[in-house]
C-alpha cells in the first residue's frame, strides 16, 4: 500500500544511513515549505560534516566489504527491479511531495516523478544483463586482449530541487547497475521526497549501505564533494555551482558529471505552423514553470514573421492556467521558493531596464497573494545581447529575438556560453534536420523536444561535462581496465 503523504517524524528528524534511520549529531533543521502557499509543511534534520563522514563510511564499507559490486548482473537487476516495484506503490505520495515543495504541476510530477524512477531502474537493470563485464578484442601488438568494466566506487550524488526524483533516478539508475555505492545529498527545497525513496529503498532487496540519504545545504555538499571516501561524483545544478565542484574534483583527480545550466534557442523557421505546435512549444520552453535546464527559452524569429510570433506567443502565455500546483487544471504553479521568485522577478525587471517589451505578465498574478507566483511572461524587442537572453533565468520567462535570415539564425542560437537543449520549428523535417546539426548543443528537437531515456543526456561549454542516461550513462560510472593475456598455446 502506499505511505502517508509525509514520511513519519521520527525518520524525517533522521538520516539513512547504512540501511537504518540515524540520528543526526547536530541541531541543524531544515524547514520545509509548500510552494503554492508558503506555509510550513514539515521539517526534517540537516546534516553536518559527521554526519556526512557517517554516510560515506556507511557506503565504503558496501562497496569495500561486500559482494555488492561483484554480484552477477542478473542478481543485481532483480534487486534494482525490487526497488522499482517499491517506488511504484509510493509513486502517488512522490508526485504529492515534489509538487507541494517545488511548485512542479501535479500533472507534470505525476508524469516524471511518480514514473520515470522505476523506468530508469528496469531500463538499467535489463542493459546490465544484456551486456557482458568482459570482452575480447583482437589486439594491435598483443595477441589476445580482455577488456574488462567495473564499478567506480563510492559515488557523491549532489541532487537539484526542479525534477529531485527525476534527477537522482539519472544517477543512482546507472550507478546501482554499474554495481556502485552512493551518498545522496537532496536540496534543501525538496527533502521529503527523498524521505520517501528512502522508505523504498529500505523495503526493496537493496543491501543496506549500497544508498545512503542525507540533506542539507551548500556547506554538506562541499564537503561531500571533497570528502576522501569519494570516488566520483554526480551533480545537476547551476553552472556556478558546477565550476566550484569541478575544480575541487580537478585537483583531487576525482571523475565528475556535470549537467548544468543552459539557454537554449527555439529557432522557429519561416515555415512553421506554431499555432499547430503550441502544445509541443509549451513542453520545450515552459514546463515546470520554466524550472528546466534544457528549455528553449531564447525564441528566435524570422523578422518578417516577427509581430505575428510575438502575437501567438502572447495569446497563448495569457491564456495559460496558473495556480496551485496540486490543482489537475493547473499548466504554470508557483516558483520553488520565495528567493527563486525574487530572482526570476529581478530578471523581468532588468529586461524591461534594458529596453525589451513585456507583452504579457511580467510579475505575480494579482489573483494569487500567497505562494511564489509569476505570471507567463513573454518579452519583445530583445536582443541576443540583453541580459535575459544571456543568463539563464529559470523561471516562465521567453524572450523573441527576430532574425533575418538561416545564417543569422544559426549565429544567434551559437551566441551563448551555453550548449544544453534546443529546438527548430519547421513545416520541412528535412529542413530542420539541417539546421540542427548547425547548433552546437548538446541536444536538440525537431517540432518537439522530449528526452529519450536511451539515449545519451549533457551539455557542451558551460552547460557541463559528460553524459547522463543511454548506455552511456551506464559507462560514467565504470571504469575500464585493459587485461593482456599470453598467446594461445
Amino acid at each position: 500500500m502506499p505511505t502517508t503523504s509525509s514520511p513519519p517524524v521520527d525518520q524525517a528528524e533522521r538520516f539513512f544511513i547504512g540501511g537504518q534511520w540515524v540520528a543526526p549529531t547536530g541541531t541543524e533543521s531544515i524547514d520545509v515549505v509548500d510552494a503554492s502557499s508558503g506555509r510550513n509543511i514539515g521539517t526534517v534534520a540537516g546534516a553536518r560534516p559527521d554526519d556526512i563522514d557517517a554516510a560515506v563510511a556507511a557506503a565504503r564499507r558496501a562497496f569495500d566489504h561486500s559482494d555488492w559490486p561483484t554480484l552477477a548482473p542478473v542478481e543485481r537487476a532483480a534487486k534494482m527491479r525490487s526497488l522499482a516495484r517499491e517506488l511504484r506503490t509510493r509513486s502517488d505520495d512522490t508526485a504529492r511531495l515534489v509538487s507541494s515543495q517545488n511548485g512542479m504541476p501535479i500533472t507534470i510530477s505525476s508524469a516524471t516523478e511518480a514514473v520515470v524512477p522505476a523506468v530508469l531502474l528496469d531500463y538499467y537493470a535489463g542493459l546490465i544483463t544484456d551486456r557482458p563485464d568482459e570482452e575480447m578484442r583482437a589486439g594491435i601488438t598483443n595477441a589476445r586482449t580482455m577488456i574488462r568494466r567495473e564499478p567506480v566506487g563510492v559515488v557523491a550524488a549532489i541532487i537539484p530541487w526542479n525534477f529531485p526524483q527525476t534527477l537522482t533516478f539519472f544517477k543512482l539508475a546507472p550507478l546501482l547497475a554499474a554495481g556502485c555505492t552512493v551518498v545522496i545529498k537532496p536540496s534543501p527545497e525538496t527533502v521529503l521526497d527523498a524521505q520517501v525513496l528512502a522508505d523504498a529503498v529500505r523495503a526493496s532487496d537493496i543491501p543496506d549501505g549500497v544508498v545512503n540519504i542525507v540533506p542539507g545545504g551548500a556547506e554538506a555538499g562541499a564537503y561531500l564533494v571533497g570528502h576522501p571516501g569519494i570516488d566520483k561524483v554526480a551533480f545537476t545544478g547551476s553552472t556556478a555551482a558546477g565550476r566550484a565542484i569541478g575544480e575541487v574534483c580537478g585537483r583531487l583527480i576525482r571523475p565528475v558529471t556535470l549537467e548544468l545550466g543552459g539557454k537554449s534557442a527555439s529557432v522557429i523557421l519561416d515555415d512553421a505552423d506554431l499555432p499547430a505546435l503550441l502544445g509541443q512549444f509549451f513542453e520545450a520552453t515552459l514546463m515546470n514553470n520554466g524550472q528546466t535546464c534544457y528549455l528553449g527559452t531564447r525564441v528566435l524569429a524570422p523578422s518578417h514573421r516577427y509581430g505575428e510570433i510575438v502575437d501567438t506567443l502572447t495569446d497563448f502565455a495569457r491564456a495559460l492556467v496558473v495556480g496551485d500546483a496540486l490543482d489537475s487544471a493547473t499548466q504554470i504553479g508557483p516558483l520553488a521558493s520565495a528567493r527563486q521568485q525574487q530572482r526570476v522577478q529581478g530578471y523581468i525587471d532588468k529586461g524591461v531596464a534594458e529596453g525589451g517589451r513585456v507583452t504579457t505578465g511580467g510579475g505575480r498574478p494579482a489573483e494569487l497573494e500567497q505562494g511564489w507566483f509569476v505570471a507567463p511572461t513573454i518579452f519583445a524587442d530583445v536582443d541576443n545581447s540583453h541580459t535575459i537572453a544571456r543568463e539563464e533565468i529559470f523561471g516562465p520567462v521567453l524572450a523573441v529575438i527576430p532574425y533575418r535570415d538561416i545564417d543569422e539564425a544559426v549565429q544567434i542560437a551559437n551566441d551563448s556560453e551555453f550548449g544544453l537543449g534546443g529546438s527548430v520549428w519547421t513545416a520541412d523535417e528535412q529542413r530542420g534536420l539541417e539546421v540542427a546539426r548547425c547548433i552546437r548543443t548538446g541536444s536538440i528537437g525537431i517540432n518537439h523536444y522530449s528526452l529519450d531515456f536511451g539515449a545519451p543526456f549533457g551539455g557542451i561549454k558551460a552547460s557541463g561535462l559528460g553524459r547522463e542516461l543511454g548506455p552511456e550513462g551506464l559507462a560514467a560510472y565504470q571504469s575500464t581496465k585493459t587485461i593482456y593475456l599470453p598467446p594461445a598455446g
